[in-house]
């Protein structure tokens, strides 16, 4: 054989050589959990609706609680003296008396009394307009405004009020703050059972992914563990997949309810003159939950993303621990 020939014998040898090496080269490795062989978008989907709920639900005990500390600061700011008519009764005299005898207990601020217009106005949701106020048996209203601080003796001005003019009452709404005080805490509480029980749907979600995933990648998942792999760096590519899987959901989720809470907030500010808009004002606010709110949210996207991505990270390893407990001597 000649030496060109033998030259380009070793040419081909070197090119065919290239040409297997090249797509070795350019091969990419398949990764352990591949995103096709796990229902990816129906979880991202049920994370989505959870984060949702739980979103919604945290901002509902936000509201709620933010407008019950609102209503017991404005009743503790006052108190109310009723003067019922009775016969022979000067009404505004009783009226005036009843304001100077709350005045001079210290921590009164001021006393105001209800004129007959506002009494008229309060009374025409049911009664109509038009009303006189001196044909009907009408209760008249003094507002009391207190010292948060240092309120006054209110047994000792009831005492005070009551025999000079047996016909007023005092009312410091002490009974209607026990009872805002009570139903924020019930709401509170019923709030975080129902966080408690969406989380505790949520980690199952994640848990039977996981060992869906690990049922159809099996047989990969115990080739590599039995090679020497270790679980924990079986367990990371895992959590790896379903932190990522669990942010997209939990993002996505957070998102709509930040836009729920901002439509709401928006449609109360724009329908502000309206008697369903007053209704639903004096209930629950402008449905703003603030800052902390907002950052409520962002912490429960956070946590809910963590959540997944430790849940799957433990059932990896229980997974591997059962393969080793049944198969001592692999």
């Amino acid at each position: 054989m000649t030496d060109l020939s033998v030259e380009h014998l070793h040419e081909h040898e070197q090119e065919a050589d290239t040409a297997e090496a090249r797509p070795r080269a350019q091969r990419k490795m398949a990764p352990i959990v591949p995103a096709q062989n796990i229902a990816g978008r129906a979880l991202v989907l049920v994370i989505a609706i959870m984060t949702f709920l739980s979103c919604l639900t945290f901002g509902a005990v936000t509201l709620v609680r933010d407008t019950a500390s609102v209503w017991e600061n404005q009743i503790s700011r006052e108190a109310t003296i009723q003067v019922k008519p009775a016969d022979g009764l000067d009404m505004e005299a009783a009226l005036t008396k009843a304001s100077q005898i709350a005045g001079e207990f210290p921590g009164v601020k001021s006393t105001r009394t209800i004129d007959r217009e506002a009494t008229a106005r309060l009374l025409e949701p049911w009664l109509g307009s038009g009303l006189n106020i001196d044909d009907l048996p009408v209760p008249r209203l003094i507002i009391v405004t207190i010292d948060e601080n240092s309120p006054p003796d209110f047994a000792a001005m009831r005492a005070a009020i009551t025999p000079k003019l047996p016909s007023a009452s005092l009312d410091d709404h002490r009974t209607w703050v026990d009872r805002l005080v009570a139903m924020a805490r019930t709401t509170v509480t019923i709030g975080i059972a129902v966080l408690a029980l969406m989380l505790a749907a949520t980690v199952l979600t994640v848990v039977f992914a996981t060992r869906g995933a690990m049922a159809g990648n099996g047989h990969i998942i115990e080739v590599l563990h039995f090679v020497g792999a270790e679980a924990a760096f079986i367990a990371r590519e895992f959590r790896r997949h379903f932190l990522v899987t669990g942010m997209k959901g939990a993002a996505a989720g957070g998102a709509a309810a930040v836009l729920v809470f901002i439509v709401f907030s928006w449609w109360s500010s724009r329908n502000m003159a309206t008697p369903q808009a007053d209704q639903a004002t004096a209930l629950f606010g402008n449905f703003a939950i603030g800052s902390a709110g907002y950052f409520g949210v962002v912490l429960m996207v956070l946590v809910i993303g963590a959540l997944t991505a430790a849940t799957s990270h433990a059932t990896v390893v229980a997974y591997l621990s059962d393969i080793d407990v049944r198969q001592p001597d692999a």
